[in-house]
């Protein structure tokens, strides 16, 4: 998210494996995943994504300066990131002599995605965030779940999500209990029209009461209109 912990997990990294890193990944198009290509680039790490990936970083940095600018000044990046394109579809790379799968997937938390796999061990970025709420911004419920049977079927035994601790197939199991859970919360609240705010605190309240333990509350809560909307329209066509 900021450079200098870009810089410090870089550190780490070669501290802990004696190795130099050499590349990086972008799994997705939030800052969180991308404001350190510029600094690591600077460091000689080639940093790589998708070409649906990269398209998207663009929007989303003006979006995200504009929110995060002025809190994170002077260290949030002013300049969106450009890591190098490596094609738009699945393809089996060598990376630091490293064998490394990317898979190409469409939208899901984000509009576009990026899964690394190395041998039974996946790396999915925010698609999987078992120790928290799900960031609902774009509304996808539907994309998202496609997303995780997407995962399953490469049979990984190890994932390593965006946020929280790895684990094996149970995150994704978790991870589609809580989807489904939230877009049954909305659809049993008929949605029409634009999202009325006690109905948002009623499905925030359970969503949260459901799922006591999870951090980041705000990641669903500031999604809730968007998955409503979504529903909303796909109701609209049928009725």
């Amino acid at each position: 998210f900021l450079p200098n912990e870009a810089v410090a997990a870089l550190e780490m990294a070669e501290r802990a494996s004696l190795l130099k890193v050499t590349h990086g990944i972008v799994l997705h198009p939030n800052p969180d995943k991308f404001n350190g290509t510029t600094i690591l680039q600077q460091r000689g790490v080639k940093v790589l994504t998708s070409a649906q990936v990269a398209k998207e970083i663009p929007a989303v940095h003006t979006i995200r300066l504009g929110w995060f600018a002025d809190e994170y000044t002077p260290h949030y990046p002013q300049t969106a990131a450009v890591p190098t394109v490596f094609g738009s579809a699945n393809q089996t790379a060598i990376l630091g002599g490293l064998a490394i799968k990317l898979h190409v997937l469409g939208r899901g938390c984000s509009a576009a995605h990026v899964v690394a796999q190395v041998d039974d061990a996946v790396f999915v970025g925010d698609l999987i965030n078992g120790d928290n709420h799900a960031w609902l911004e774009l509304g996808f419920i539907d994309d998202w779940l496609a997303r995780l049977e997407e995962i399953r079927a490469l049979n990984p035994k190890r994932i390593f999500p965006g946020r929280g601790a790895p684990g094996g197939v149970e995150l994704i199991d978790r991870q589609v209990q809580y989807l489904r859970y939230v877009l049954q919360a909305v659809l049993d609240e008929k949605p029409t029209g634009k999202l009325a705010w006690l109905t948002k605190l009623r499905l925030q309240r359970n969503i949260e009461k459901r799922f006591p333990n999870l951090g980041y509350p705000i990641f669903m809560r500031d999604g809730l209109s968007a998955v409503w909307d979504t529903e909303a329209a796909k109701l609209s066509t049928i009725r």
